[in-house]
């Protein structure tokens, strides 16, 4: 499979016919000349949109996994701390301190987890610029270096050793192609977005607020903070029951028992730590307010 993947990225067919031409998996080439004249290699970059319809269904739109990890994780501390402080700031009796409380530390943790997904992922993207520039350094500066690194790149699938001379002639016979392979292969870094620092940031600090806002708004709406307590108890456990079951099929997936099991003892996990949270915290508030 992996001798079928590289040829294909490193030997692209330009008409589907040629399948039946009976060339070999991996054609040798008389010349350099050869091997310069190809057609323009995309080796290890993402396929054309004009691509058959295999692959256009095999490569169809979906959700960067980085914004559902950012959300995820934006909820997830939206969901437990903000409701932790607002439960403990009820001890005080006012709805109005729980309320004022709970905005304050809403907007101060969106800021912070929003500040916090910037500055990661423009540490990635500077980390991944880094590797670039020294992998072309090591390119230009030492090539049987690299040609060492790429044997024993395929040296655990027990290549044929003039398959993997010749895909080692094919890589260095264009710099840009063998960078893509070192960074791909060797380092196993990804190009990041160029957006992605925004993208996180915004991703973490909304997901924060909307998340911590939900426990919030039973104190909005009833002037007894014992009322509005039990109504956001309420609230944030089919709130965190539901989260958690979502969270864990979204990576799990959503049909067979296995994963419903495991959806529900999301669920319950997540409730279990929001009730700790919010148990804690209200314990140390009465424990100091009594101690006063």
């Amino acid at each position: 499979m992996a001798l079928l993947f590289l040829k294909q990225r490193l030997f692209p067919r330009k008409d589907p016919s040629s399948v039946l031409t009976g060339k070999p998996l991996l054609a040798f080439h008389s010349d350099q000349d050869d091997i310069e004249s190809q057609p323009s290699y995309r080796t290890f970059r993402p396929s054309s949109p004009t691509s058959d319809s295999g692959s256009t269904s095999s490569s169809r739109s979906r959700i960067n996994p980085r914004i559902v990890s950012d959300a995820i994780l934006g909820l997830s501390d939206g969901l437990t701390v903000p409701f932790a402080l607002s439960a403990g700031l009820s001890a005080f009796g006012n709805t109005k301190v729980v309320v004022l409380g709970g905005l304050a530390e809403l907007a101060a943790g969106a800021i912070s987890m929003g500040l916090g997904g910037y500055v990661g992922a423009k540490s990635e993207a500077e980390s991944y610029e880094t590797t670039v520039r020294e992998t072309k350094e090591l390119i230009e500066s030492s090539p049987t270096e690299t040609s060492s690194i790429v044997h024993g790149i395929f040296s655990t699938y027990a290549l044929p050793e003039d398959a993997v001379s010749q895909i080692n002639t094919s890589l260095h016979a264009s710099h840009d192609r063998l960078l893509d392979f070192l960074i791909s292969f060797h380092h196993k870094e990804s190009e990041p977005d160029c957006n992605q620092a925004w993208t996180s940031a915004l991703t973490l600090a909304l997901g924060y607020f909307v998340g911590g806002f939900i426990p919030l708004i039973p104190y909005f709406i009833f002037q007894q903070v014992i009322v509005a307590l039990y109504y956001s108890i309420g609230v944030m456990a089919v709130t965190l029951l539901a989260f958690g079951y979502v969270k864990t099929c979204v990576v799990r997936g959503w049909t067979g028992r296995e994963n419903i099991a495991a959806g529900i003892k999301g669920g319950v996990q997540m409730c279990f730590v929001g009730g700790v949270a919010a148990g804690a915290a209200i314990a140390l508030l009465r424990l100091f307010g009594d101690g006063s």
